[in-house]
């Protein structure tokens, strides 16, 4: 149960990291800090989602 809990946490703060990015991107500017910004909080917004759902598939409940 540790590592499902592990894996909602790790998947919701992908799914910040990913609106992040998202924001950023519509907000616009095109300096090369905000390309940056997009580019660094999308990658570890997908990183930390991908893994959380994956850790959430691949965790057996076991019966006590």
């Amino acid at each position: 149960m540790e590592k499902r809990a592990l894996g909602i946490i790790l998947a919701l703060i992908g799914v910040v990291g990913l609106i992040l990015a998202g924001v950023n991107f519509m907000n616009g500017g095109a300096g090369t800090h905000n390309i940056k910004q997009i580019i660094m909080y999308g990658i570890l917004g997908a990183i930390f989602f991908f893994a959380g759902v994956g850790l959430i598939r691949n965790t057996r409940d076991k019966a006590t």
